[in-house]
């Protein structure tokens, strides 16, 4: 009988079973490995260029967000100043109306003490006029009578009462 050895080498067996080997990479590497590499690049490729993007677009945000902060910088500045404008033109306003309330309330007031000036004038020479007619009627009954110390007094009396009734 013959004994059958376990492990023994078969040089054709060998060769055939590393031929075999080397072609099984080979097209391994070949149709498995490359592709795969070449989707795995394709993905980091991908990958790369969304990062690019994504930081493209955060830089281009903050820009936005710089000029939009910058913008509303300049409007309150700008209402700062419009209210600022405004507040100096009401002052001005204000002021001006002042004065020119002052200007009339100075021109009523010097019209009216002109007014009162001349109503004066003219109740004085009223007045004198008055004294005058009456000195005339005093001279007149005077004239008319004789003088006695009695008749003085009582003209004295009628021309005192005459004055008060006129005025």
């Amino acid at each position: 009988m013959q004994v059958q050895e376990l492990v023994t080498l078969v040089p054709w067996t060998m060769i055939a079973t590393l031929c075999n080997l080397f072609i099984q990479i080979y097209l391994i590497k070949r149709f498995l490995f490359k592709p795969i590499n070449e989707v795995l690049e394709k993905r980091r490729q991908k990958t790369d260029d969304e990062i690019g993007q994504a930081e493209k677009a955060r830089t281009e945000a903050e820009a936005i967000k710089a000029e939009y902060e910058q913008n509303m910088l300049d409007a309150k500045n700008r209402a700062n100043e419009i209210l600022a404008n405004a507040q100096r033109t009401a002052t001005l306003t204000s002021e001006e109306m002042i004065r020119e309330a002052s200007k009339q309330a100075s021109a009523m007031k010097e019209k009216a003490e002109s007014d009162i000036a001349q109503e004066k004038r003219k109740a004085v020479n009223e007045i004198k006029n008055e004294i005058g007619s009456m000195a005339l009627e005093l001279a007149g009954k005077v004239i008319e009578r004789e003088l006695r110390s009695e008749d003085h007094d009582k003209l004295i009396e009628e021309f005192i009462e005459n004055v008060g009734e006129t005025s």
